[in-house]
């Protein structure tokens, strides 16, 4: 049966961009076309015997310079050399973003708009749910130059910052600024700095002016002259954040540092959303297994959220590749779970500790083929310990 010519008037106005995707369904006698990224309708601009064999083949199609080409889906096309980053690439962006970052797609949109208007940024979330893998891959992108700063890690955040004063013989007392005024310097770079949350407050005074919409500079204190540098133009930065009481090392932000950030919030995987990624990672490794790891790291995720959680932290998107990386290299996955879960929870109490608890979660949600009944040994810190407390929840 034909396709109804009143089907594809709809769409005459909207016009094609390079590298846009298009998925296709059927609707009565039509197969519909819109656009990936936004849901324009596009069925009367795409052939219809590209549309069928997406269709059938449960494809998408890509198209080009007017060519259109059917992809798997997922696939991920590149940015054109020559397309204009603009507001109207910001809201297509989407389709751009890599594959093996899972992110809500108004907050991959937001993030890069952000980024697009030189914009401070704070991601914030718990640790391994992406927030320095979201800056990078939205960076890049934009096509932006990417400069890292991991402020946690440093104890001397002037150094880090501002500089070095150095002394040598051939130029006596010389000033040596840091890989952070040269990113300062660079129109349009993305600044990512890391683990604001764990940086000493010295580095959150240096900051105050530069992160200042209406200040912008850096004093360099310990140069000649005490000179400031200007923050180049289309400059973005990113700031990471742990959130959560487990992360001891962390402190309060100042409200005057924080009110110069636009926040954008990580959010954790779900259980599906999960295996999607693991089984796009790790294709050999059989989907039971993914599933089992999915699912346990669910569990933990669902439990630190209830008004009296019996965990302190909650398995992370970084610590189920690990375990689905030593699964692939010929690892079990209670092996796997032993040396990546199981150091993360606190041992004290026995069968009333909360290792005890994630032990008995891996033992409920391992799959069944694997060899040893008894896979982390819970029974038996069960008949060691004494009876074990009603309130499990994984019973």
């Amino acid at each position: 049966m034909k396709e109804k010519n009143k089907t594809v008037s709809e769409d005459k106005e909207i016009e094609l961009t390079n590298g846009m995707l298009i998925v296709v369904e059927q609707r009565g006698v039509v197969i519909k076309a819109t656009v990936k990224s936004n849901g324009d309708v596009v069925t009367s601009k795409v052939p219809l015997n590209i549309r069928k064999k997406a269709l059938n083949q449960g494809k998408e199609i890509l198209h080009n310079n007017g060519d259109f080409k059917v992809v798997e889906k997922g696939f991920v096309p590149k940015v054109p050399e020559n397309l204009v980053m603009d507001m109207a690439f910001v809201h297509s962006s989407y389709q751009y973003k890599p594959k093996d970052l899972i992110i809500n797609e108004l907050k991959w949109k937001y993030l890069m708009r952000n980024i697009y208007r030189g914009k401070n940024i704070l991601l914030t979330g718990m640790s391994g749910s992406g927030k320095t893998k979201s800056a990078f891959s939205a960076a890049n992108t934009l096509n932006r130059c990417f400069f890292y700063i991991n402020l946690g890690a440093t104890q001397d955040p002037r150094a880090t910052l501002i500089g070095n004063t150095h002394y040598s013989k051939e130029k006596g007392t010389y000033f040596s600024p840091s890989k952070f005024v040269e990113a300062i310097q660079t129109e349009d770079a993305v600044i990512l700095l890391d683990e604001l949350s764990r940086a000493h407050p010295e580095a959150w005074n240096i900051l105050m002016t530069i992160l200042d919409e209406d200040q912008r500079y850096l004093r360099l204190d310990e140069s000649e002259g005490q000179r400031e540098i200007k923050v180049a133009k289309g400059v973005s930065f990113i700031a990471t954040a742990n959130v959560g009481s487990e992360y001891t090392s962390t402190r309060v932000f100042d409200r005057a540092l924080s009110d110069r950030f636009k926040t954008v919030e990580m959010d954790l995987l779900t259980e599906d959303e999960e295996v999607e990624l693991l089984t796009m990672l790790y294709p050999d490794v059989d989907t039971k297994t993914i599933k089992a790891i999915a699912k346990i790291a669910d569990e933990t995720r669902k439990n630190i959220q209830l008004e009296s959680p019996d965990f302190s932290t909650c398995v992370s998107t970084r610590m189920t590749v690990e375990i689905g990386e030593i699964v692939k290299d010929g690892f079990k996955l209670t092996e796997a779970m032993e040396v990546c879960v199981l150091p993360f929870y606190d041992n004290t109490g026995g069968a009333a500790s909360e290792r005890h608890f994630v032990k008995q979660l891996i033992q409920k949600s391992i799959p069944v083929d694997e060899d040893d009944k008894d896979l982390m040994n819970a029974k038996k810190e069960e008949e060691t310990d004494g009876k074990i407390s009603s309130d499990n929840p994984f019973q």
